[in-house]
This record gives C-alpha cells, structure tokens and sequence, in this order.
C-alpha cells in the first residue's frame, strides 16, 4: 500500500487534481467496470502511463470491496471539493491506499509531480517464480510508449522454459538507445 501522507508537503497546490485523477479512476472501475481508458484528462502525473489503461479483472475483482469502500469514503470529498486539504491526515491515508490498489489493479506506478524519490508512472510487473517451465513475460504490449520496468525474481529456467521482460510488437516509434 502507497502512502501519501509523507506527500502532503509536496503536493501542496496539486492535491485537488491529484485527488480528481484517482477518482476519476475508482470511478471508471466501479460504474463501468474497469472499462479500458485510452486518454486521461489532466493527468497531473510524473513520467507516462502505457495507454489504454486496462485493468487486470483478476485484482479488480479480489480488491472490487476495498475500491467500494474506499468510494464510500471519498464521496464526500467527490461532493464538497472544498475539503480537498493536504492538513487532511485521512484523506490523504485514504488516497494512499486508493493509489496502491489502482497501481496493483492496472500494473502501473502513478506518481504525481512533485514526488521525489520514486521512479515515474509508467508499466511495471514484479514476478517471482522458482521455476519456469514455459513461457513467462513480465510486460506484454503492442506500442511501447511510457515508462515500463519489469522485474522477475527467477531461480530456474527449464530447457523448454522462456523468460521476457518486456515485449514490445511496435517498436517503430521508440528512440533506438531503448532497447538495453
């Protein structure tokens, strides 16, 4: 779970957008079910999220009671944007733990700007596996835009086992130095 009460400072001014972002998203999973977003409207985020945003149905599915209730809880700042304030010592625990279940849900780090000290938004994919028999890739994706790292935690790799990080089928529009 990601917490932004060591954020408040940082945030400052960019609270209420920062709150509207996360918001926006917890809407998104609940009233329509995760439905793919492919442009994000003010983003108030530091670095790119691989687009469309799609979310895993399995881990929308097991957090779908903590997003309920976490909405439950967010509505009255939804209602009364006044309230928005980085002094809010709950909010800000609430949006922490928003953020974590939304990072785990769409398998992207969402930092916003200001942030020090954490890798930008972007893909992500954390893997660990004693041993790999067939096939395991740790980011799969047809255009390579964004920030992506994958990190896989492997003991072993069978003869007929195969391990990718990051796969990418269009790498037409990325810079050549991408690739390392």
């Amino acid at each position: 779970m990601t917490d932004l009460s060591a954020l408040s400072a940082v945030l400052g001014a960019g609270l209420p957008a920062t709150f509207t972002f996360l918001y926006q998203r917890l809407d998104n999973l609940l009233s329509r079910r995760g439905a793919p977003e492919t442009e994000l409207d003010g983003q108030p985020l530091n670095g790119e999220l691989s687009l469309p945003l799609t979310a895993n149905e399995g881990e929308l599915t097991s957090r779908h009671g903590d997003l309920e209730r976490l909405r439950d809880m967010l509505h009255v700042y939804r209602q009364n944007p006044r309230l928005v304030s980085t002094g809010d010592a709950g909010l800000l625990r609430l949006l922490g733990e928003l953020r974590g279940n939304l990072e785990d849900i769409y398998g992207q780090r969402l930092t916003f700007v200001g942030e020090q000290g954490r890798a930008p938004s972007g893909a992500q994919s954390w893997q660990k596996s004693e041993t790999v028999r067939g096939r395991m890739t740790g980011i799969d994706t047809e255009a390579g835009d964004g920030n992506m790292r994958s990190v896989q935690d492997i003991t072993t790799v069978e003869e007929s086992g195969e391990v990718t990080g990051i796969r990418i089928r269009d790498r037409r529009n990325l810079p050549p130095d991408s690739f390392r």
